[in-house]
């Protein structure tokens, strides 16, 4: 098992944006001075298009982290450069106490679950959770021979290689098995024990399920032992329940193994359950790093308060009054005291009220409450979501008012209410998180 940490990593594709009747000159998109050549420039020079930007993590030894954003932020082509599979065009990339950067994927001792499971569909099941251990050649050799004390000889191992070869088309119970063989065989079981798999050895992945599929790439990943575990999205093709069942195994597993973990997802309930850490990502940013529940808790800026929690944060434009209180058109209401000195330095500014779903109830009408519209009704049965605008909205210009405050809370299926209806919400004021409308930055309490 092992650390892994990465330093300042950058990565960049070039912009193939370019008129394809023209080509830039040799060393322009360098900065390098060039003569003129006869070839025709292209109208735009070739910039360099960034999707991971100074990205400073460490995942502990026996970790799992879980790194969650929208899609296109750059969370799958940073597991990638962790992997091998993309080249860094800056920083540095360390698993355990190795530099990684210049190393060939097969050299890291890293194994990755993708997406699309990636099983070799001309091999049993057996076959493919054996095919990295018989990959792994001299680490391999070099186990099987301190665990039966195999003789050391390279020819007598050569002669091992030699009857494995020429007796494998022969009927099973013909063929000679090498004790390296015997070492894969029993590594291979253990680990279709484990995922329960067991039964499906001797099957074809064309005749597995979408579950049994990725409970094989997850054995592949684990027969072959490595320091790190990554994982890009591999719940994403099944169906809900058996993605709440796989998860809760992958965790389990996690566990038992002590393998430090990279999970990659962009579903924030399974980045909730499953991380120790989380580390949101954005266009090329990590926001922010920390346990599930401070997450939640305390975002580090609006970004991740929205992006953490179904429904989303609600956010509401509001002006600080006096030092404690703040309005917005027909409401008004006053903070706790433990917010005077964080907000003083907004006295007579707009600053974003956020309040979560689960933190509005319906209350009769009072200043202290927000008059909501309501648009939608989601009846679920343990829950009902209803979703409406702020009614009374003031902002500072005509063309901010006409652009209607969208609320979204969850109450209780007691409540019976229609769209159209107009109800009032109470806040609870313990519950509620303030930003900086330009920097969009979390005011935290002082």
């Amino acid at each position: 098992m092992a650390k892994v940490v990465l330093e300042n990593v950058h990565k960049s594709f070039p912009n193939r944006n370019q008129d394809s009747a023209t080509v830039p000159i040799a060393g322009e998109t360098l900065g390098i001075s060039t003569k003129k050549t006869p070839v025709a420039r292209s109208k735009s020079r070739s910039t360099a298009v960034s999707i991971l930007r100074s990205i400073n993590l460490t995942v502990e030894d026996g970790e799992f982290m879980v790194l969650v954003g929208p899609s296109g932020c750059g969370k799958s082509t940073l597991l990638r450069s962790i992997a091998g599979l993309e080249e860094l065009t800056g920083g540095n990339i360390f698993v355990g106490d190795r530099k990684v950067n210049n190393l060939a994927p097969k050299e890291r001792d890293i194994a990755m679950v993708f997406q699309n499971y990636a099983l070799y569909p001309h091999l049993k099941v057996y076959d493919n959770l054996a095919f990295g251990l018989r990959r792994k050649g001299a680490k391999l050799e070099q186990k099987y021979k301190e665990k039966f004390n195999a003789p050391q000889s390279s020819i007598f191992q050569h002669i091992e290689d030699l009857l494995v070869a020429t007796t494998r088309s022969l009927p099973k119970q013909l063929r000679y098995i090498s004790k390296k063989e015997k070492f894969v065989n029993r590594q291979v079981r253990e680990v279709a024990k484990l995922l329960q798999i067991e039964s499906l050895l001797n099957r074809f992945p064309k005749q597995l399920s979408g579950g049994q599929k990725q409970r094989v790439a997850l054995g592949r990943a684990i027969a072959r032992n490595p320091q790190v575990f990554l994982m890009d999205e591999p719940l994403s093709n099944l169906d809900a329940k058996l993605r709440a069942e796989t998860r809760a195994q992958i965790v389990k597993l996690q566990r038992q193994l002590g393998v430090t973990t990279i999970y990659v997802t962009h579903d924030q309930t399974e980045a909730m359950t499953m991380g120790s850490r989380i580390a949101v990502m954005d266009r090329g940013h990590i926001q922010q790093i920390a346990p599930p529940l401070e997450i939640y808790n305390r975002p580090a800026n609006r970004f991740v308060a929205e992006f953490i929690g179904s429904p989303p944060m609600n956010f509401i434009e509001v002006e600080v009054r006096t030092p404690l209180s703040i309005a917005n058109g027909e409401f008004r209401t006053t903070l706790p005291e433990v917010w005077k000195k964080s907000i003083q330095p907004y006295q007579g500014r707009s600053v974003l009220l956020g309040i979560r779903p689960e933190h509005l109830t319906i209350k009769p009408p009072a200043p202290k409450n927000i008059p909501v519209e309501i648009d939608s009704v989601e009846a679920l049965g343990n829950d009902t979501y209803i979703s409406g605008y702020f009614l009374g909205d003031l902002a500072p210009n005509e063309a901010l008012r006409n652009r209607k405050t969208f609320l979204q809370a969850r109450v209780s299926p007691d409540f019976s209410v229609r769209v159209g209806e107009e109800i009032w919400l109470s806040l609870d004021l313990d519950k509620i998180h303030l930003f900086d409308p330009k920097t969009e930055k979390t005011i935290w309490l002082s």
